[in-house]
This record gives C-alpha cells, sequence and structure tokens, in this order.
C-alpha cells in the first residue's frame, strides 16, 4: 500500500487550531501542489458534526479562494477535525494561516444563505448548520491559529 503522510502525523503532539504544510508533488511539467492541513479541533479530544463540517466545506471552499489563489480543493478530513486544502505553487504557511483567519473570520460573521445549498448543487443539501460552523469558526479564531511544524511518529 501507498506511504500516507498523515499516517506518519504524530497525532498527539500537534497542537490546534493550526495551518501545517502537509507536504509538497511536483507534476510531470515541474507544477508544485502544496496539500494543506487546516486543522480546527485538537485530533483524539473531538469531532465537528457532520452537519457543521458540511456547512464549513462549502464556505470555506469560496471563502480560501477569495484570499488565495490558485487553491484546488478544500476537503473535510474524514476525521471531521479539520479540512485539507490542496494548491498550485508553494504559498508560505504564515500566508495560507493570514487566508485561514481572514475566512474563519468571514464564516463567524456569516450572515447570507449558505452557497450551494440545493437539490441541484449539493449532494446531501439538508444536511448542514449555518450556526454551529459560525461556533467553531469563532473557537478556533479565539483560541489562535498557529503554523505547526510537522511532527512524525518517533518509531525507534
Amino acid at each position: 500500500m501507498a506511504k500516507v503522510e498523515s499516517f506518519d502525523l504524530d497525532h498527539t503532539r500537534v497542537r490546534a487550531p493550526y495551518v501545517r504544510l502537509a507536504g509538497v508533488k511536483h507534476t510531470a511539467h515541474g507544477d508544485a501542489i502544496s496539500k494543506y492541513d487546516l486543522r480546527l479541533l485538537q485530533p483524539n479530544a473531538g469531532a465537528i458534526d457532520s452537519a457543521v463540517l458540511h456547512t464549513l466545506e462549502h464556505l470555506l471552499a469560496g471563502g480560501l479562494r477569495d484570499h488565495l489563489t490558485d487553491v484546488l480543493d478544500v476537503s473535510p478530513m474524514g476525521c471531521r477535525t479539520g479540512f485539507y486544502m490542496a494548491v498550485v505553487a508553494e504559498p508560505d504557511p504564515s500566508g495560507v494561516k493570514a487566508a485561514f483567519e481572514k475566512t474563519l473570520a468571514s464564516v463567524a460573521e456569516y450572515a447570507g444563505g449558505i452557497p450551494g445549498v440545493s437539490e441541484l448543487e449539493c449532494g446531501n443539501f439538508r444536511d448542514h448548520d449555518l450556526e454551529g460552523a459560525k461556533k467553531v469558526a469563532q473557537q478556533a479564531l479565539l483560541e489562535g491559529l498557529i503554523v505547526q511544524e510537522t511532527i512524525l511518529i518517533d518509531r525507534a
């Protein structure tokens, strides 16, 4: 089986909320694709409710693109503690942190309708919780995001 970066991360030693450069891949044409770990909750200490996570996904998908160029994808983690973001090039982690903070601030104050929420646009359009998403964003901002270095599991 192929090696998976996140399975080598020591989830007991990272401190959420954070932004972490999870890796960079280069295409055959030499383009860099960076993967970021945008963690909102401490691993193994809680999980974001499915409806809240879904709403955050919709709001972050557009919001991060407002503050960063060449965002390819923003996807929720299966563990429900944050998101992965793929972006073309190698943006500085501190710049990604600033963009994530701006986006979370927008989510915390969001008053409109959730984008992409209709049977036509979304595969589970009934599963959303805007107030819960706003609370998660506010809590992450209150706790203060950091740029987290990758801490590998010591397998010695």
